[in-house]
């Protein structure tokens, strides 16, 4: 089963932290949908017949569109891949699903878009998931991130949602503001959790080279990113999580029993997806590519039949290391059994060697064979995870 990625690549403006490709400007929206279906058509061999099993439309702001415009994107996608069968109504009321293999289709949204106009026209799609871009329930923490709703709009977007019937929300929080402070964070935390949604996206704020935080933060106009209030966050987020039975089961990521986001767990378990839209990628299992991240060449060259895209082989070092780095995020961890299918008996047994010290210091254990972060170590993940993998040479 594979997924499908779209990238939308508008904004009503840019977040002072965000460093995904977007535009604050919406004058190339007709062009960018017209594009957007061109490559779909020239796409429709990429994922070699693989049935999809997600969809998921990110960006940007893909809730700049109305869902209408969405719903022709999908059935566009529908057609290129050979699937023209209408989508089953879904028992659930969450909407309509793409297809019968197909079982989630994500929607990124913002919150200010959404409107009892807008949830009654989603209900008329194939969307059955949605994600709302909250990132605080505090105004003051949405000012300094230059976010364009507030704290109430944040609130009644997901209630909307839900009184429409649809139940399958994520919310999106930030942790780590400078302006904010512990008892902000839990109130934050006690307010997504209230609201009964079923899972919950959290993430620490970085300061990305040549974004506008960046430069507060050179020019003194902000405060830094203190690296202790984002672990004692993150240790706080870990905590509530489990007190009300969320599972955190990457680490970023915590949801009820079953209901973690199926499309980015498809990343983190190294199964094929197609990207389509600039500054998208995709991977097949063998090859990595990458499209342009420029919305002028991107709509110029799919008008023109020009390549959208730079691409690479993945050599048998990338795969290990890419499976070292994901599967350690995740509650599934890092399986020897699984490395020795993929990767032969001497990078494993080299992999048992360098995890040792790691177990020694109580930042991973390993359970039959599978080996996790521990709470501590997810503190230190990208630092572990780098340290465990190997060189052409090791491999």
């Amino acid at each position: 089963m594979a997924g499908i990625y779209i990238h939308i690549p508008f904004c009503r403006r840019k977040c002072h932290y965000c460093n995904f490709f977007s535009l604050a400007s919406r004058k190339l929206k007709v062009l960018f949908l017209k594009a957007l279906r061109t490559e779909i058509a020239h796409s429709r061999t990429y994922l070699a017949g693989e049935p999809v099993n997600t969809i998921y439309f990110g960006g940007g702001t893909p809730s700049l569109y109305r869902p209408g415009e969405l719903q022709e994107v999908m059935e566009e996608l529908t057609s290129a891949r050979g699937n023209a069968s209408p989508p089953d109504p879904s028992p659930q009321g969450e909407g309509r699903r793409f297809s019968a293999i197909t079982k989630e289709v994500t929607l990124e949204l913002n919150p200010e878009d959404v409107t009892k106009e807008y949830v009654a026209e989603l209900k008329k799609t194939w969307f059955n998931r949605f994600s709302v871009g909250v990132q605080s329930f505090a105004d003051e923490d949405l000012t300094y991130l230059n976010r364009s709703h507030s704290a109430a709009q944040a609130l009644n977007a997901v209630k909307l949602l839900q009184n429409a019937g649809f139940e399958n929300i994520s919310i999106d929080l930030i942790f780590g503001i400078p302006d904010s402070t512990e008892t902000r964070w839990e109130k934050n935390l006690d307010t997504a959790f209230s609201l009964g949604v079923p899972h919950l996206s959290a993430y620490a704020l970085t300061v990305e080279p040549r974004t506008p935080l960046a430069w507060m933060i050179d020019k003194q106009k902000s405060a830094p990113v203190s690296d202790e209030m984002q672990v004692r966050q993150f240790k706080t987020l870990m905590k509530k999580a489990g007190e009300h039975g969320f599972l955190q089961y990457e680490i970023s990521n915590f949801c009820k029993t079953d209901r973690y986001a199926r499309h980015n767990t498809n990343y983190w378990k190294g199964i094929p997806y197609l990207g389509l839209g600039p500054s998208a990628h995709s991977y097949n299992g063998f090859s990595r590519r990458w499209n342009i991240s420029n919305l002028s060449k991107y709509i110029d060259l799919a008008g023109s039949g020009g390549c959208l895209f730079e691409e690479e082989s993945l050599t048998n070092t990338q795969k290990y290391n890419e499976y070292v780095m994901t599967s350690l995020r995740t509650m599934w961890g890092f399986s020897i059994e699984k490395s020795v299918s993929d990767f032969g008996f001497q990078i494993s047994d080299l992999f048992i060697k360098q995890a040792l010290p790691f177990i020694d210091t109580g930042l991973l254990k390993e359970i039959s064979g599978v080996y996790f972060l521990t709470d501590e170590g997810k503190l230190f993940a990208d630092r572990v995870a780098s340290a465990l993998f190997v060189t052409d040479d090791e491999a």
